[in-house]
C-alpha cells in the first residue's frame, strides 16, 4: 500500500477546497464590487437614497432565494452541479450588470449575480466540509473566508486602480465605457476560471452515498482519507443515512417552527450581518466621504482594510483547529463591541454639513479610521470565517443541505435589511453615522451573550457525530 493510500492526499484536498471556494472569491469580489460604483449608478440612473440602497441591496433578494434553493436543489442534484450552476450565473451577472441602461435591468442582473452568490455561500462550505478530514475542517472551511475576503480586496484594488485611471468612477474609461461599468467586468475572467475548474473536481462522497453510488464515493474518500479509512468512512455514512431517512428541507422543521440547531444557525447567520460588517463592504467608499473623506481617499481605506482583512482570516485559519469555534466567537464579538464604540464616540465629535457630510478633527478622523479597521479585523478573525465552518459542520448529514439553506436564507434576508437601511439612516439627521453604528454595537455585545448561552463547540468531531439539538 503506498503512501497516498495510507495516508490520503492532502495535495488532493487542497486542490478542491480551493476550486471550490473560488465561489468565495467571486462571493466577495460581487460583494465588494459595489462599493466603489455607488456614484456611478446614482449618477447614471438619477437615483435617490432610497433607490440607490435597492440598487445596492437588490443583488441580496437573489442571495436570500439562491441559499434558499441551493440546499434543496443539491440534495437532489449534487454539490459541485450547483456550483457550476452559479459559475454561469456570476458570469451572465458580470456581464450584464456593466451594460445596464436602466436601473430596472441593473437589478435583474445583480438579482442573478445574488442567486450564484447565495448558492455558493452555502455550497461551498458544504461541499468542503463533506470532502475534508475532520482535523482539517476548520482550517480548509476557512479557506472560504479568505477567499471572499481576497475577492473583496480584489474588488476595492481593482476599483481603486480604474477610477485612479479614468479620473473617477463616472468617468469614461475603455472604449467609451464609464469607469464603473469597467468594475464590473473585471469579475468575468476568475467567474469564467471558475466555471472551467468545476469540471476538474468530484462530487461530494456524502451526496454519492445518499445516491447510492457507494463506488464513486469510495473513490473519492479512500484517496483523500488512504484506502482504509476512506471504506470505512463510506461504510459510516451509509449507515448514518440508513438509521434515518433521505434528505429534503422537511428535516429543517420541528419544535417551534424549526429544529433547536437550525436556530442555532440562525443566530449566526443572523448576528453576522447584524454587526454591521457589510455596510463597510458594500458602502465603504459612501461612509468615509460621509465622514469628509475624498473618493481617492475613501477608496484607498478600502484596500488597506481589505489587506487587513486577509491578514486576520489567515490568523484564525491557522488556529481554528486549535483554539476551537466558539472563543474565536466571543472574543470577536466583545472586540467589535469595543471598536464600534469608539467609532461612534469618533463619529459623536463631529460637525454635520450642509452637504450632509461630516467635519471631523484630524485626530477624531483617524481615531474613527483606526478603529474601524480594528472591527473589520476582529470580524475577520471571529464570525467572518467561523460562522461558516460552523454553518458547513454543525448538521447532521440529513439536513445539512436543508439547515444550510434555512440559516443561509435568513443571513441574506438580515444583509438586505441592514444595507437597505444604512443609507436611509445616513440620510436622516436623528440617525446618521452615530445612530446607525451605535445599533451594530449594540448587536455585537449582544453577539457575545449568545455564543455563551446557545452555540456548542464542533472542533475535531466527525460530521457523523452531530446531533440535530
Amino acid at each position: 500500500m503506498n503512501q497516498v493510500q495510507e495516508k490520503g492526499d492532502f495535495g488532493f484536498v487542497l486542490l478542491i477546497s480551493i476550486v471550490a471556494t473560488i465561489g468565495g472569491f467571486l462571493f466577495g469580489f460581487d460583494s465588494g464590487v459595489i462599493n466603489g460604483t455607488v456614484d456611478g449608478l446614482t449618477s447614471a440612473f438619477n437615483s435617490d437614497s432610497v433607490a440607490t440602497g435597492f440598487n445596492v441591496a437588490s443583488m441580496l433578494l437573489g442571495c436570500a432565494a439562491g441559499a434558499a434553493l441551493a440546499g434543496s436543489l443539491s440534495d437532489m442534484f449534487g454539490r459541485r452541479t450547483m456550483l457550476i450552476v452559479a459559475a454561469v450565473f456570476f458570469i451572465v451577472s458580470a456581464w450584464g450588470s456593466g451594460i445596464a441602461g436602466s436601473s430596472g435591468e441593473f437589478i435583474i442582473y445583480r438579482i442573478i449575480g445574488g442567486l450564484a452568490v447565495g448558492a455558493a455561500s452555502v455550497m461551498a462550505p458544504a461541499y468542503i466540509s463533506e470532502i475534508a478530514p475532520a482535523h482539517l475542517r476548520g482550517r480548509l472551511s476557512s479557506i472560504q473566508q479568505v477567499a471572499i475576503i481576497f475577492g473583496l480586496f480584489v474588488a476595492f484594488l481593482s476599483n481603486y486602480l480604474i477610477a485612479g485611471a479614468a479620473g473617477s468612477s463616472t468617468s469614461e474609461f475603455l472604449l467609451g465605457f464609464d469607469a464603473w461599468r469597467w468594475m464590473f467586468w473585471v469579475e468575468l475572467l476568475p467567474a469564467a476560471i471558475f466555471l472551467v475548474a468545476l469540471f476538474f473536481i468530484p462530487e461530494s462522497p456524502r451526496f454519492l452515498v445518499a445516491r447510492d453510488k457507494l463506488a464513486q464515493a469510495s473513490k473519492v474518500l479512500e484517496r483523500v482519507s488512504g484506502t482504509v479509512a476512506g471504506k470505512a468512512k463510506v461504510a459510516e455514512i451509509e449507515t448514518s443515512l440508513a438509521n434515518d431517512h433521505k434528505p429534503s428541507i422537511a428535516d429543517a422543521f420541528g419544535g417551534v417552527v424549526f429544529k433547536p440547531i437550525v436556530w442555532v444557525g440562525i443566530g449566526l447567520a443572523v448576528f453576522q450581518q447584524l454587526v454591521g460588517i457589510n455596510v463597510v463592504f458594500y458602502y465603504g467608499a459612501v461612509l468615509w466621504q460621509a465622514a469628509g473623506f475624498t473618493e481617492e481617499q475613501a477608496l484607498f481605506t478600502n484596500v488597506l482594510s481589505g489587506g487587513l482583512s486577509i491578514a486576520a482570516v489567515i490568523l484564525s485559519l491557522l488556529i481554528v483547529d486549535k483554539v476551537g469555534r466558539k472563543p474565536l466567537l466571543w472574543i470577536g464579538s466583545l472586540g467589535m463591541a469595543v471598536t464600534l464604540g469608539i467609532v461612534c464616540y469618533a463619529f459623536s465629535t463631529g460637525e454635520l454639513l450642509v452637504d450632509g457630510s461630516l467635519d471631523l478633527s484630524a485626530e477624531n478622523g483617524q481615531l474613527a479610521l483606526y478603529a474601524a479597521l480594528a472591527y473589520v479585523m476582529f470580524f475577520n478573525f471571529s464570525w467572518g470565517p467561523v460562522m461558516w465552518v460552523m454553518l458547513g459542520e454543525m448538521f447532521p448529514n440529513q439536513m445539512r443541505g436543508s439547515g444550510l439553506a434555512v440559516a443561509g436564507f435568513f443571513q441574506w434576508v438580515a444583509n438586505f435589511a441592514i444595507t437597505m437601511t444604512f443609507p436611509i439612516m445616513l440620510a436622516a439627521k436623528n440617525i446618521g453615522l452615530v445612530g446607525a453604528y451605535g445599533f451594530y454595537a449594540v448587536m455585537a455585545a449582544v453577539s457575545v451573550v449568545f455564543v455563551l448561552w446557545a452555540v456548542k463547540e464542533t472542533k475535531g468531531k466527525e460530521l457523523e457525530a452531530m446531533t440535530d439539538h
